[in-house]
């Protein structure tokens, strides 16, 4: 008799533990912290969250895709191809307003100053700086040349050197952030400081260009290869 009342009890208390998840550890009956159970909650719903090397990159992704529109560009210039010059003047434009007006800017905000502060990283940053300034003059010289570029001429010539400039630099320039740059700053800030980083980041971008604003941005570069001919991204696998 006394066997089964034993058996009774730890019946109960198994099922307590297995019922009473909200705080209690399932299967075990054990009650978690307030704090612990909280930072469940908020793991569970930051998990899915684009971590900040992971925004910054992926803008650079869009920069990328512009690069690839201006090479089909030089390429249709190079073989006297005739095509729509809205696809540089939008490229150019989109480099302006997503990457020159607000990537660039909140680098330069964010992050340079923190690498400078600390004595870290200084010549990188100086170069990174002074490419930003470069960038932007040659961007403005695709925006002023690209409208006469149709016809050959020196507007056709001005668009050509500048293009050639962008890419050459900013190919170097952005893998240079991916691998040295943006994993360089964990360990330069505190988890919270990191973590506000983002989130002056984010709320930057939301204000700018809404809450699909890398969306937008993205399905506007996508139309561009389409006009140029390289959307079908099996294209520039090698033959067998």
């Amino acid at each position: 008799m006394t066997a089964d009342v034993d058996r009774s009890k730890r019946h109960l208390v198994q099922t307590a533990g297995l019922t009473m998840v909200g705080g209690l550890v399932a299967g075990t009956g054990l009650i978690l912290p307030a704090n612990a159970q909280e930072g469940a909650k908020i793991g569970a719903r930051t998990k899915d969250e684009i971590t900040l090397p992971e925004d910054l990159m992926r803008e650079h992704g869009v920069l990328d895709r512009v690069l690839l529109v201006y090479e089909a560009c030089l390429g249709k210039f190079a073989a006297n191809e005739d095509f729509d010059n809205f696809v540089l003047l939008d490229g150019a434009q989109v480099v302006k307003d997503f990457i020159e007006d607000f990537h660039e800017r909140a680098e330069e905000r964010e992050l340079f100053p923190r690498f400078t502060a600390a004595n870290k990283l200084i010549d990188l940053v100086h170069v990174l700086d002074r490419q930003h300034n470069a960038g932007r003059m040659l961007t403005r010289t695709i925006l002023r040349a690209a409208p006469g570029s149709r016809k050959d001429g020196d507007d056709r010539r001005k668009v050509i050197d500048a293009v050639q400039a962008f890419i050459r630099m900013y190919r170097p320039h952005a893998a240079r952030e991916d691998t040295v740059l943006f994993p360089g700053l964990r360990a330069l800030v505190s988890a919270n400081e990191f973590d506000a980083i983002a989130e002056q980041f984010e709320k930057d971008e939301r204000e700018r260009f809404g809450d699909d604003g890398f969306e937008k941005m993205v399905d506007r570069v996508a139309r561009l290869e389409r006009m140029v001919g390289i959307n079908d991204l099996d294209q520039f696998t090698p033959p067998r």
